[in-house]
């Protein structure tokens, strides 16, 4: 599942880190009962991060769905008709690191 909230706009910029587009907790145990494998966003996190809870990343990780956050140009995707791809470079034991996202049109 890919939310596109134009939040990437604001790259580069102050604004992109200050009140940026989240995910609730309730869009995430929805998510999960949706059986979705991955999550991804154009914003700086899925988690509202003017507090200090991580109940998005903790709902999601619970049931090993990958989180990829920083995206972009997700506006220009159609709706359906492309495979998604998040791949990382080979790293042991870290909890976060970059990946080469992209999409492939069918």
């Amino acid at each position: 599942m890919l939310v596109n909230t134009n939040w990437s706009t604001h790259w580069q910029s102050d604004a992109y880190f200050e009140s940026h587009s989240f995910l609730t907790e309730e869009a995430a145990r929805y998510l999960v009962s949706k059986g979705v494998v991955l999550v991804g966003i154009d914003s700086h996190n899925v988690d509202d991060t003017r507090k200090n809870s991580r109940p998005v990343h903790s709902i999601l990780l619970q049931h090993e769905i990958l989180i990829d956050e920083h995206l972009c140009c997700l506006d220009e995707l159609p709706d359906e008709g492309f495979y998604f791809h998040a791949v990382p470079p080979k790293v042991q034991d870290m909890g976060t690191f970059p990946v080469r996202a992209y999409a492939e049109l069918r």
